[in-house]
């Protein structure tokens, strides 16, 4: 048998060494076609390796960028298994030695991949249970699993280790029938809060990077770079840039650089490279984007529809019609793109920062024109991704680099390099037509979004007559017209769309809320009946200490909602503005979600945490500077993310709901923070702000065209 990676059980028990080998659904039931006609797994299960010492390593395609799921994952098998958690190794991320995963994004590793990493570990025990059964000559039924040891129930004296039941043999067993999972309330380590498993070497600096792997004979490569995106090459002079001592120079298709094992010497090589560029027509700014955006982004798909739109726009008591906009934003992570590679042998190993090492792998593969299973990335920690490590471009270039110098070669993007190359979350224009009856009912909603997709899209609210449009293609790229929709490469962004989406849709029903006189909170029960909603937006509510009030109140509160990735979640915020500056300060934020099982409450919470604070530059600060194709913004220094010095106090709520499998936490909590920001600013001081960020200038422009029409 063979898994998806071409990784037979031969090698894989070479791979493992001694121990008892659990393999958990290798076969795939069902598969899907990948280029060049290879077969993967739709989704298989992991499966683990159980030592003679009776440590358990775990193999997950997945990849820790910050996010604690090096943790999480570790305790959903020892929860399963019936280990302890300090008894758990696991590999993350490596292509040889994981099962195939699509990368990691989407809130996805807890709630897609769990179950499956739960139900391996959970046949795992089964299958320790049925050797000790035949250990023993007693009925499966007879022996109860704790901590490793399996034990005939009454009789103390005979136990076995797990370990112990391989005696450094290889044996394998093939468990076919359904895991039988624990319940919630038998849990002991799924709900707690242990010490993440990579604190120490984080704390102290010993986690490594992609930037911190060292090879034997490495070359550090600076790439030249064209000064904008669209630029053609005219002339090239590299005289002065090979005199510099141990400089390599490549010239390959498109790809330009100079290498040295002293980095400091090959950026010095780089400066001497001397090139003459053609600059494409610059058609559009930050101030034309929209526009742009709106004639160009024609592919429309249908999102949802129901009622009669046409009809019930006329008979509405109030229309309400606005047009929400925002900017691009980049991904800003604090570890910039970075790759190491060897090609040695016929066989390729890259060190990759990416959330996806599958996909780089067949990319790279294909780049090289070898076969996959000759191709091995793997995955260091991350330092931040957000859905921006994902085209793997730094991989491809060190690859490339060390196929043709037979050098291991490291590709460490600078910052500037990182913020050109970024494909980031998409300008987007979202146009509402919506309507309420006299008794505070929505009575329609006509939605139209043009370049951030369709998630976050949909409303939760009780609405008789919905139709929900997107135009453009999904937030990850653009529509047919291509790069016509916009000037470089956009992509995924934390929630991706859903940003966009929620603050739109929760600015529209605040503008509902206050036309009809109704406190915020109260118009949105007053049109909700699911019951996870209302249970999410009371508990937000009763953790601030809300008070009914009908809007602006002067107050300076501000109240969103919305569903992501399984995930309920309700935010509300405080804020006070200067007005003689136009700064904003959020004073605190309470935000209440419902994720179903919590594996770990405190890295949920610290996810929400980080959500919202990082939510707070999309919404306040981060604008990219652009003109055409060429990127202003390529430093901190111009570009401002969110500050410790900016960061409010933030409660995160947990709503308990055990009945439901484990949802979606990376990303729910940032959906809604634009809108309970802008809500919050309506609220004090009574300036509806449709366009994000939120910055100084545009809230002293909203209020001086405010004053003036009073």
């Amino acid at each position: 048998m063979k898994s998806a990676q071409g990784m037979s059980r031969r090698t894989l028990f070479k791979l493992a060494g001694g121990g008892i080998v659990i393999f958990i659904g290798l076969e795939p039931s069902t598969v899907r076609a990948q280029d060049a006609g290879r077969l993967y797994p739709e989704d298989f299960n992991a499966y683990l390796v159980i030592r003679k010492n009776g440590r358990v390593t775990v193999f997950s395609g997945k990849i820790e960028m910050g996010q604690g799921v090096l943790t999480s994952q570790a305790q959903m098998v020892a929860e399963e298994l019936d280990v302890e958690l300090a008894a758990i190794d696991l590999v993350l991320g490596d292509t040889d030695q994981c099962p195939w995963d699509m990368g990691t994004f989407g809130s996805l590793t807890t709630r897609m991949f769990g179950p499956a990493l739960r139900a391996a570990a959970a046949k795992a025990r089964a299958a320790l249970t049925r050797l000790a059964a035949n250990k023993f000559a007693v009925p499966e039924e007879s022996l109860v699993t704790k901590n490793g040891v399996i034990s005939v129930r009454g009789e103390p004296g005979r136990h076995i280790g797990y370990g112990e039941l391989s005696k450094g043999a290889r044996i394998a067993q093939v468990v076919d029938e359904e895991a039988a999972l624990r319940a919630a309330s038998d849990f002991r380590v799924i709900g707690s809060s242990p010490l993440r498993l990579d604190a120490l070497e984080k704390v102290t600096g010993a986690a490594k990077y992609a930037a911190d792997i060292r090879r034997q004979g490495l070359l550090y490569a600076r790439i030249l770079r064209p000064p904008m995106h669209g630029a053609t090459l005219l002339k090239l002079d590299t005289s002065n840039a090979e005199k510099v001592s141990g400089t390599m120079l490549v010239k390959q298709g498109g790809l330009i650089a100079v290498l040295n094992a002293d980095p400091e010497a090959a950026t010095a090589a780089l400066a001497q490279v001397k090139a003459d560029w053609s600059l494409p027509e610059q058609k559009v700014d930050p101030g034309n984007i929209f526009e742009h955006i709106s004639k160009q982004a024609t592919k429309q798909k249908i999102v949802t529809s129901k009622g009669d739109i046409a009809d019930e726009r006329a008979g509405v008591a109030t229309l309400f019609e606005m047009t929400y906009q925002k900017g691009y934003v980049a991904h800003a992570p604090i570890e910039p793109h970075a790759a190491a590679a060897e090609v040695r042998d016929g066989k390729a190993t890259i060190w990759a920062s990416t959330q996806t090492p599958f996909p780089a792998r067949d990319q790279i593969a294909e780049m090289l024109g070898m076969e996959p299973k000759n191709v091995r990335v793997i995955t260091p920690f991350l330092g931040g991704g957000f859905g921006g490590k994902s085209a793997n471009g730094q991989a491809a270039e060190a690859a490339q680099l060390a196929r043709i110098t037979g050098k291991p070669v490291q590709v460490a993007w600078s910052r500037a390099e990182e913020f050109f190359y970024d494909r980031f979350d998409p300008a987007a224009v979202v146009k509402i037509v919506s309507g309420t009856n006299r008794d505070g009912k929505i009575a329609l909603w006509d939605y139209l979004v043009y370049a951030a997709g369709e998630r976050g899209a949909t409303p939760v609210y009780d609405i008789a007559n919905v139709r929900v449009r997107s135009n453009g293609g999904t937030s990850y790229g653009s529509d047919s017209a291509g790069a016509s929709v916009h000037p470089f490469a956009v992509g995924p962004w934390r929630a991706p769309g859903a940003n966009m989406n929620v603050f739109a849709t929760e600015s529209q029903i605040d503008i509902m809320a206050s036309a009809a006189g109704m406190d915020p909170l109260a118009f949105r029960l007053k049109n909700l009946t699911d019951p996870r909603m209302i249970r999410v937006l009371n508990a937000a509510a009763l953790a601030f200490g809300w008070k009914d009030a009908a809007t602006p109140s002067r107050r300076g509160f501000g109240l969103a909602c919305s569903v992501d990735a399984g995930t309920y979640v309700a935010t509300i915020a405080e804020v006070s503005i200067n007005p003689a500056t136009g700064q904003v300060k959020v004073l605190r934020v309470v935000c209440a979600q419902d994720m179903g099982i919590v594996v770990n409450p405190e890295g949920a919470k610290m996810q929400m945490e980080g959500g919202i604070t990082m939510g707070l530059g999309y919404t306040l600060t981060e604008e990219l500077q652009f003109h055409g194709g060429e990127i202003l913004d390529r430093n901190f220094d111009t570009y401002a993310i969110p500050r410790f010095s900016g960061a409010p106090p933030i409660k995160a709520v947990l709503v308990k709901n055990d009945a439901l499998a484990p949802q979606g936490g990376g990303e729910p909590a940032i959906t809604t923070t634009g809108a309970v920001i802008a809500n919050a600013v309506f609220d004090a001081i009574g300036v509806r702000m449709t366009q994000l960020p939120m910055t100084p200038k545009r809230i002293l422009q909203a209020l001086a065209a405010k004053n003036a029409k009073a």
